[in-house]
């Protein structure tokens, strides 16, 4: 095998890098990132304030696994006859295999170019150390993103509005049990939710609403979600549709040329998703990562998010779908899980919500659960006397 160039250097293509390794790779490894910091953790970037960066690995891990990191490169052009990869300064990179790990943007519609957005260390900076009394922040979009954000502004003394088009925050994401729950902790922290009416332009002291509103704002943060780095793919003639089309080995119709994280879009359970997920991006480095040492293994991992906000947690696995016969499971102080059913009776997702870690075993083995196809009784599922491990082991016996 030779060389394996990794654009993108976040912690997808960090965890592939590092991977290849780990099963035997011997031939070089090249990780090409835009950003000249060492690569580091998105999730912090939120809830954490003051801004500190949290290495993916501390930069004298890349030179003992023999990993060249080049800092602050950009890919401009793939050249799949020639298999090499053009970077901005001049050079070009020879593969034998090529991984694609460039993420997504930040999403900005029409009327919101003048908002902020909260995507990198860069944009975590120029938000979160100007949050403070006396700010009126307004924030577009009540998905993990938006919400976390008001959370951190409010523990920094913030006036925080947040506006969703949706009925409900998290719409997309979280069954409305949960999506209410959230709602009300929000707001018992003094964050005003304006939902079920959209944007029409975001100022510079404010934004006007659909309704003919208009909310006064110091700063405006657009957080209504991410569009897959798909640039280079597609130049490069690449099937491309929400995402760098890819098969369940993580290969996209060039049979040298691999995509994973956020960027992919990818066949499980019967359909094509493209995830914004940190496990996502970890499990699909790894799996990339031995799909292009030869592995024919596809990629079935469940989904797994998570969100901390104030002193909740809350915790998906699988793809929640509100058409779906759900079960809830109480585990006291307020704590609650919602198990999906499909029409066959699988287990095909979890959500849970509570004070710090309350719901985190029950995930855990929900997931399993999901993984394996089981068929719980749905009785048993919502019964908190029945041990979900017990139940795992009866239904894989």
């Amino acid at each position: 095998m030779g060389d394996i160039v990794i654009i993108g250097a976040g912690e997808c293509g960090v965890r592939a890098a590092f991977a290849l390794r780990e099963a035997g790779h011997d031939g070089a490894i090249l990780l090409v990132g835009e950003e000249p910091h060492l690569p580091y953790e998105r999730p912090p970037l939120s809830k954490n304030c003051p801004v500190a960066a949290k290495p993916i690995a501390e930069e004298a891990r890349y030179a003992q696994a023999q990993i060249e990191l080049l800092q602050a490169s950009r890919a401009e052009a793939i050249d799949r006859a020639a298999k090499r990869v053009h970077l901005a300064d001049g050079r070009s990179l020879v593969y034998d295999k090529l991984l694609l790990a460039t993420g997504a943007r930040a999403r900005r519609f029409p009327g919101m170019e003048a908002a902020l957005t909260l995507r990198s260390l860069d944009d975590a900076h120029a938000i979160l150390e100007a949050l403070g009394p006396g700010l009126k922040l307004a924030i577009v979009g009540g998905g993990f993103i938006g919400l976390e954000l008001a959370a951190t502004a409010r523990g920094r003394g913030a006036a925080v509005t947040v506006i969703e088009a949706a009925p409900r925050p998290m719409a997309r994401i979280v069954p409305g049990e949960i999506a209410e729950a959230v709602a009300a902790r929000h707001r018992a922290a003094g964050v005003e939710l304006i939902l079920g009416t959209g944007v029409t332009q975001v100022r510079e002291d404010g934004v006007a609403l659909s309704d003919g509103r208009t909310i006064d704002a110091d700063m405006v943060v657009a957080g209504v979600g991410a569009a897959p780095e798909t640039r280079l793919a597609e130049a490069a003639g690449l099937k491309v549709d929400n995402g760098i089309l890819v098969d369940g080995r993580l290969a996209t119709s060039d049979p040298h040329i691999f995509a994973a994280g956020d960027c992919c879009r990818f066949p499980f359970d019967g359909r094509l998703v493209r995830l914004e997920s940190w496990r996502a991006a970890q499990d699909q480095g790894t799996h990339a990562a031995r799909a292009m040492l030869g592995s024919q293994e596809r990629y079935a991992s469940p989904p797994w998010f998570w969100s901390d906000q104030y002193d909740l947690t809350l915790q998906v696995a699988g793809l929640p779908d509100p058409a779906r016969t759900h079960v809830r499971r109480a585990l006291g102080d307020g704590a609650f899980v919602l198990f999906e059913l499909d029409d066959a009776g699988r287990l095909a997702a979890a959500s849970g919500i509570g004070i710090g870690n309350a719901v985190a075993k029950d995930i855990r083995l929900a997931e399993m659960m999901i993984e394996k196809g089981l068929r719980p009784d749905p009785a048993r599922l919502a019964d908190p006397a029945v041990n979900l491990k017990t139940l795992l082991k009866e239904e894989t016996a």
